[in-house]
């Protein structure tokens, strides 16, 4: 670390530790992105799979059939009686009837969001990845005995939390 007068300042053991910790916080920050993204990719499935079905009901065939899932991987086989109204859950166990096309469009909407979520996120994880790769670089340099790489750049933003 330099000093105003350009003295290079030794890094304390305080400080490793210090920035050790950070990279474990910044890991651990990054392991729960990625198992976010993963929950908006899987919710994504889902809500095409039931957009891209309510849509396919438009193509009735004779004595069409859908397998409905009952839970823990078992389905029935039945029939749409009333095709024309669906019911869609909007959140907290609450479920209303609506016209299918009125809840395809809510399904669409929601996809949008999902996709923007899913933009979002990555955008914030690979921020936080470059984190680790800087911090990572300078505690490696750190312990094969070199000066701390970027001490005197103004733009790092590790380490100011």
């Amino acid at each position: 670390m330099s000093t105003p007068r350009g003295e290079v300042r030794p890094v304390t053991e305080e400080q490793v530790r210090d920035d050790l910790m950070r990279l474990d916080m910044y890991r651990n920050q990054l392991s729960q992105m990625l198992q976010q993204h993963q929950m908006i990719s899987a919710s994504k499935t889902d809500h095409l799979r039931g957009r891209e079905t309510l849509d396919g009901l438009d193509r009735p065939a004779p004595e069409m059939e859908l397998l409905l899932p009952v839970g823990g991987d078992t389905f029935v086989r039945g029939s749409p009686r009333d095709s024309e109204r669906v019911l869609l859950g909007i959140g907290s166990g609450i479920v209303v009837e609506m016209e299918r096309a009125k809840a395809s469009e809510v399904l669409a909407e929601r996809l949008v969001r999902l996709d923007q979520a899913g933009q979002d996120l990555e955008t914030q994880m690979r921020a936080l990845e470059e984190r680790i790769t800087v911090l990572s670089s300078r505690l490696e340099a750190l312990s094969q005995g070199a000066e701390r790489p970027g001490a005197d750049a103004p733009d790092s933003d590790v380490g100011r939390d």
